[in-house]
């Protein structure tokens, strides 16, 4: 059985994943750290999905029957998790979330000890483990063996305090007004606290979680609202989070949202000119626009590209000694703070690039023009690997002779295949998709 996707375990809670799904995969985790184990000790933390409580519980009961002691800590953000997880000195962390999708699905998400995701490799190795029902069986424990497991309540200060580590000592957010928008999700409790504390006049929306409410309607994917907030109330900035606050969406003072290769723009160049950027570049990824290549490039640094996924971002940005990277879709990684994509530190590092240049965000955070990008998703019956489609090689070739930038890969949590589209003719990138969209929709779905 498939397991891993591009971001850990996920899919609906209840039916692909179960109780007992998420506690034969605990039971396989707790397996495969105990090879390399140092203290016998994981964190589990969660979003605010209902269903939070039931893989929780499960997980917790897999990890014990393998001998791990476990440490809860309830909601709290993906990214706190991974900071936890190696300031607790743990072996390995567990955030249960399903991130930006909505409260009927869930997930399972891995860290090391030290907080970073795991790789392909050891993300096949435990699948290989829950898929043996004999390594299962051999990895339970016995009597004084038994982990157990206890919640811990105030760990929120530790990474109040690491979030505000981030922001430079010099600064504060006297006088700046932000509206917050938690998408009901893990950070409607830091994430106002954080700003408060760093000085800031907070409106707060969408900060209380039922269990069902979730990304519904609000947080990084639904922005309409903070928009109409930032204008209602003359904000100096409107900041978006999903549901486990590792991505966020920015607006500008004007009330329009800011595109995420602009903040990558945006922040890296700042970083470059501040001293603070490692290394002779930034890393985006393969989605990322023309626009941002060319910017980088024209401040004397270098773009390189990953695949989609924030764990790919951060590996490129190991492999070329950088510290500064993200994703077009709002995961930015700041790696001197964080080992993931963290909405609330990359908040604050865009408000310190505000506080330096003493410029409005829609001055700032827009340096460069985007070259004209179409996506979109395509619903699928069935992932068919995309060199057996017939006819795609040619017509890839055909959008490639009118000098037009194409990216067509499926989605690793979804049955979906999204197509992407970039060149400076606006037309032709119409004309362009409506061709290759009827396409796929022929060739996957009849």
């Amino acid at each position: 059985m498939k397991l891993f996707g591009t971001d850990g375990v996920r899919g609906e809670a209840g039916s692909f994943l179960t109780a007992g799904l998420a506690m034969r995969v605990a039971m396989a985790a707790g397996i495969y750290f105990k090879e390399h184990s140092k203290n016998k000790r994981i964190l589990v933390g969660k979003d605010t999905r209902i269903s939070g409580y039931m893989i929780e519980n499960a997980i917790v009961a897999g990890l014990t029957a393998t001998g791990y002691d476990v440490i809860q800590i309830g909601p709290m953000p993906t990214p706190a998790i991974a900071f936890i997880t190696e300031n607790m000195r743990c072996d390995a962390g567990i955030m249960i979330s399903a991130s930006h999708n909505s409260f009927e699905d869930n997930g399972i998400k891995f860290f090391d000890g030290l907080g970073n995701k795991l790789s392909q490799e050891i993300e096949k190795q435990i699948e290989d483990i829950a898929n043996d029902s004999e390594a299962i069986l051999a990895g339970q424990v016995t009597g004084k063996k038994i982990g157990k497991a206890k919640r811990i309540d105030d760990v929120i200060g530790r990474y109040i305090v690491q979030l505000k580590n981030s922001f430079p000592l010099d600064m504060t957010l006297n006088g700046m007004r932000i509206v917050l928008d938690t998408a009901n999700g893990a950070a409607y409790k830091v994430g106002p606290t954080v700003l408060e504390e760093l000085g800031a006049d907070v409106i707060v929306l969408h900060n209380t979680p039922d269990g069902y409410n979730i990304n519904e309607g609000c947080g990084a994917l639904h922005p309409k609202e903070l928009s109409e907030n930032v204008l209602k109330y003359r904000a100096d900035l409107g900041i978006a989070l999903d549901g486990d606050a590792d991505r966020l969406v920015v607006v500008d003072e004007k009330g329009e949202i800011v595109e995420g290769d602009h903040l990558l723009g945006a922040l890296g160049v700042y970083m470059h000119q501040t001293g603070m950027l490692k290394g002779n570049g930034i890393v985006s990824t393969v989605m990322s626009n023309q626009g941002l290549e060319d910017y980088v490039n024209d401040n004397g640094l270098e773009l390189y590209r990953s695949n989609v996924g924030d764990k790919f971002v951060l590996e490129v940005m190991k492999e070329q000694g950088i510290n500064f990277g993200g994703e077009q879709s709002g995961h930015i990684i700041v790696s001197d703070f964080a080992k993931t994509g963290d909405g609330l530190v990359s908040a604050l590092q865009i408000l310190a690039l505000l506080i330096r240049t003493n410029k409005k965000a829609s001055k700032v955070l827009r340096p460069f023009k985007l070259y004209p990008q179409k996506l979109k998703n395509v619903k699928v019956k069935v992932k068919k690997p995309l060199d057996e489609i017939d006819g795609l090689a040619q017509k890839l070739l055909e959008i490639e002779s009118d000098n037009i930038r194409h990216l067509v890969r499926y989605s690793g949590t979804e049955k979906k295949l999204r197509v992407l589209l970039e060149g400076k003719d606006n037309k032709k990138l119409n004309n362009a998709m409506e061709e290759l969209i009827d396409f796929f929709e022929k060739a996957l779905n009849a």
